[in-house]
């Protein structure tokens, strides 16, 4: 068989669109730029630059094709509503942030948040992180959980679905728990109030996961099932390793010096400890995780979102409607 051949026979076979930067750019049509370059840096995390060419580039298309899809599913929405002859208020629209510890989810969510609530109508616009509900440690380490942190089983699953779907559902005030990266564990006590948003952008590391599904076709709520659009941030696993071992260097020197920090104790080791430190967290937990929960979602996203290793998006996969 002729390869070239096969290689086209496989592309069109592919549920998605792949763009490079320059041809994605070109769909910002005439969105207009919303946010400065101070803005920009306040938003980007730890060892996760953004330039303001990207914001423009790969951002801004973003967030004009998700207007398109928010007041699409809107009109589906009332559509549905006027058929069932009800009227229980606005449902918001949620996007799913997924992707690898490192990847940059939360400086792309922000972007994202920040952009989607300048649009010509102001929406209302939350972001929440699923950390929140991870259980918290003297749960995790009754359970023997410690070194699954981060893995399926380490999430409330109940209780985050219960919070989608109070949202979903345009329910005010619905709390949601706050995860605290200093102290490595749920604060208690405190709570992020979400009410009644227009967008709410859910990031995390499974939140595209499904699980086995039962044999009796009983209805079995996943995360995703709540979500309008899906984020898939896509980086090679070297490139990932090294983004984690610079960021958790950069942490010994800052944060981590701090006695309180649950990590404290990685800032008074050597430079050659720490970094061997770092990439054995990386090998046994990280990427397990990585290559047995998240990577297999990454077909299930809308958008993927695939970084190189000056942490730019190079190209932009786009699910063929």
């Amino acid at each position: 068989m002729d390869q070239s051949i096969s290689r086209t026979d496989s592309m069109d076979l592919s549920p998605y669109r792949v763009f490079t930067e320059a041809e994605w750019a070109r769909l910002r049509a005439d969105t207009p730029m919303t946010l400065t370059a101070a803005e920009v840096a306040e938003l980007q995390g730890l060892n996760d630059p953004v330039s303001m060419a990207q914001v423009e580039s790969i951002y801004l298309p973003l967030s004009r094709l998700l207007a398109y899809y928010a007041e699409a599913t809107l009109l589906l929405h009332q559509a549905t509503k006027k058929f069932l002859g009800i009227n229980d208020g606005k449902t918001p629209f949620i996007v799913g942030v997924a992707g690898s510890v490192a990847v940059g989810k939360s400086t792309t969510s922000r972007v994202l948040r920040a952009l989607l609530a300048r649009w010509p109508a102001s929406p209302k616009v939350d972001l929440v992180t699923t950390d929140g509900f991870l259980y918290p440690n003297a749960v995790l380490e009754a359970q023997g959980l410690m070194q699954r942190k981060g893995f399926p089983e380490s999430f409330d699953r109940p209780a985050l679905l219960k919070f989608l779907s109070d949202i979903k559902a345009g329910r005010r005030s619905v709390r949601a728990p706050v995860y605290s990266h200093f102290y490595y564990d749920v604060m208690p006590g405190h709570s992020v109030t979400i009410d009644k948003p227009d967008i709410l952008i859910v990031e995390g590391l499974n939140v595209l996961q499904t699980r086995e599904l039962p044999k009796d076709g009983r209805a079995v709520p996943f995360v995703s099932d709540f979500f309008d659009f899906s984020v898939y941030i896509d980086a090679p696993e070297d490139i990932l390793e090294t983004w984690y071992v610079e960021r958790f260097m950069h942490l010994r020197e800052t944060a981590f010096r701090d006695p309180g920090s649950y990590f404290h104790r990685y800032s008074r080791i050597s430079d050659e400890e720490a970094e061997k430190t770092a990439r054995s967290i990386w090998a046994n937990i990280n990427l397990e995780n990585l290559r047995e929960n998240i990577l297999p979602t990454r077909p299930r996203a809308d958008l993927i979102l695939t970084k190189d290793a000056s942490h730019r998006v190079a190209t932009v996969a786009l699910r063929k409607i």
